[in-house]
């Protein structure tokens, strides 16, 4: 399996695990005394972490359809030497801004996390610039 391969399926992986991490706090929260019919699906009705792990998951799944779409253009045109230098790059970057979100709300960590999702985005720019291009 080649880097763009390993990194959706990756990116893929990190959302199902934060998902799960997810769905274990708002069990303990069920567990709680919370109705199981009245979370909020922005996580807003949670704890300080809740909110951040449910915002943390929803970045992966809001971000997710560039990377899918890019490597599968890629793919198509058969230039996946466009994106497979950098795509366990994306992957990195995924996964930091996901544990930085969950860790802090600090300007510091606020800063950090901008950063991360920054050169997501700008991988995405450049790949996209690069398969149209030539």
């Amino acid at each position: 399996m080649g880097a763009t391969a390993i990194a959706l399926v990756g990116f893929a992986g990190w959302f199902v695990l934060l998902s799960i991490a997810m769905a274990l706090y708002r069990l303990t929260a069920i567990q709680a005394g919370k109705p199981v019919n009245s979370f909020a699906a922005d996580g807003s009705d949670l704890a300080p972490l809740g909110r951040r792990l449910t915002r943390a998951r929803d970045n992966c799944y809001e971000s997710l359809p560039a990377f899918v779409a890019l490597a599968l253009g890629a793919y198509i045109g058969g230039r996946l030497d466009v994106v497979d230098g950098l795509a366990m790059w994306v992957l990195y970057a995924r996964i930091g801004q996901s544990l930085v979100h969950v860790a802090s709300t600090s300007p510091t960590a606020v800063q950090v996390r901008a950063a991360l999702f920054f050169a997501q985005v700008a991988i995405y720019l450049y790949w996209a610039v690069r398969l149209l291009v030539g």
